[in-house]
């Protein structure tokens, strides 16, 4: 299983979070008047200015409203007429933010989010929106240095100035353990406790090798919420680290008693089932994941591969091809899909299309990778009567593997069909020498192989 399948620490999950984050500063916090309870966090209220401007009154009124699109228009002109006014580039920025859907859209929040905080660098919330608007649009290291600024602001809410910290901590978790560490206990001197707090200080102290601290991490914020399925899911992740197979499948099989539903969970039980080399046991878990995540390409995948260990080719190689219409460039789908091929004896297509992904070694993730590919292709271009390419094949693949009896026999029968004598004689002995019984088929043809060879020769 991949990391993003047990909690929420990979880049999506984080850039999710950090969405919601943003989100709830931009609306939660109540304002100076009632009218604008919908607005950012540290935002003044139109109304309350000195000069009484209808446009502020219009502006708190599409918010109450949830009218954002006529909120952006009357907070633009706002902008427009007060260029300095921190106060409003914030307010315009928050909900621009709100709606932006397209990187053009996040770009023009952070613009103004940008001007709010040059007219006014001691205000925090524009940092820290700032911050997490980076966060999740790929742009790591600025954010970091806006979340950085919002945790040293004079007089910052102290609430606001724990979530940079707390951000901080979730950006640095992967490249800076011991400073997420160090951010994680500045949020706590700030604000109490949370159970993604208890989660996060799993992670860590899983992160540094230390197992013990993160099972009991893991353990302590179940036994006060025991609901919690990404602490379960982080658990049952480590325990299968650990390989506690065992106390995995229990952990799971009580949280699936709660939560049947659950993809994460699910998928989990479905990875320890084929870990243990359960297929039959995994499908019909991922078949219902499957189902009601039908766009999900890890599910899918992961259906593909279990009906393939299952036997049931011709339900995976369907699937494999689809995954390739929607994903041409990844060479491992394409070997895949040739081994469902070769089991359904189609080898003329299995060797098209492993030697057009061939043409690109690189292209392979691993040496493994790409020797069992060469393998996959060898065997298909022997049963299709193609010499040449087996052996094209195997030069290939011992390029990344030693040989195996298998890859022997291969060559020998190639070298044997272009009439070459001698390269066939010795590659059959070389196979006799190491197959040691283990090919009795394989093994019974070598033998007679040399013998009319001998009369070749």
């Amino acid at each position: 299983m991949s990391e993003r399948t047990y909690h929420g620490t990979d880049h999506i999950g984080l850039f999710r979070t950090l969405r919601k984050a943003a989100l709830t500063i931009a609306f939660s916090t109540a304002l100076i008047t009632p009218m604008c309870a919908q607005l950012p966090a540290g935002t003044t209220d139109a109304n309350a200015q000195p000069q009484l401007d209808p446009i502020r009154t219009q502006a708190s009124e599409a918010l109450q409203k949830g009218d954002y699109p006529t909120a952006v228009k009357l907070l633009t002109t706002l902008a427009e007429k007060n260029p300095k006014d921190a106060q409003v580039l914030y307010n315009l920025a928050s909900v621009q933010d709100a709606l932006a859907q397209t990187p053009t859209q996040n770009a023009e929040a952070e613009a103004t989010y940008r001007r709010a905080i040059e007219a006014n660098p001691n205000l925090l919330e524009p940092h820290l929106a700032l911050g997490l608007l980076l966060a999740r649009t790929g742009k790591p290291s600025e954010a970091h240095a806006e979340l950085a600024a919002a945790t040293t602001v004079p007089n910052g809410d102290p609430a606001l100035r724990a979530r940079a910290y707390r951000t901080l901590a979730r950006l640095d978790q992967s490249s800076n353990p011991a400073g997420a560490s160090e951010e994680l206990l500045a949020a706590l001197k700030l604000s109490p406790e949370t159970p993604d707090d208890i989660l996060l200080t799993g992670e860590l102290a899983e992160a540094s090798g230390d197992a013990a601290a993160a099972e009991a991490a893991y353990r302590r914020l179940l036994s006060t919420d025991p609901d919690n399925t990404q602490a379960t899911a982080a658990l049952v992740h480590l325990l299968l680290h650990q390989q506690k197979a065992d106390q995995a499948e229990s952990v799971l099989a009580a949280a699936l008693a709660k939560h049947p539903d659950d993809p994460t969970l699910n998928s989990q039980l479905a990875g320890l089932y084929e870990s243990q080399n359960k297929p039959a046991q995994a499908l019909p878990i991922v078949e219902k994941l499957h189902t009601g995540h039908p766009d999900d390409a890890n599910i899918t995948r992961l259906l593909a591969r279990l009906y393939s260990r299952n036997g049931q080719y011709d339900k995976s190689e369907p699937i494999y091809a689809a995954l390739i219409a929607a994903n041409p460039d990844d060479p491992t789908l394409v070997d895949d899909r040739a081994d469902a091929l070769i089991h359904l004896r189609n080898y003329a297509e299995a060797q098209a299309i492993l030697t057009r992904a061939l043409v690109n070694p690189k292209a392979f993730r691993s040496n493994d990778d790409l020797g069992l590919a060469a393998s996959h292709l060898a065997f298909a271009a022997s049963a299709n009567s193609d010499p040449a390419v087996t052996l094209h094949a195997l030069d290939l693949r011992a390029t990344v593997l030693p040989q195996t009896p298998s890859s022997l026999f291969l060559a020998a029968t190639a070298h044997d069909k272009l009439h070459q004598v001698k390269e066939a004689s010795d590659l059959y002995k070389q196979f006799l020498s190491v197959a040691k019984g283990k090919f009795p088929d394989e093994e019974w043809e070598a033998r007679h192989r040399l013998i009319a060879l001998e009369h070749m020769k």
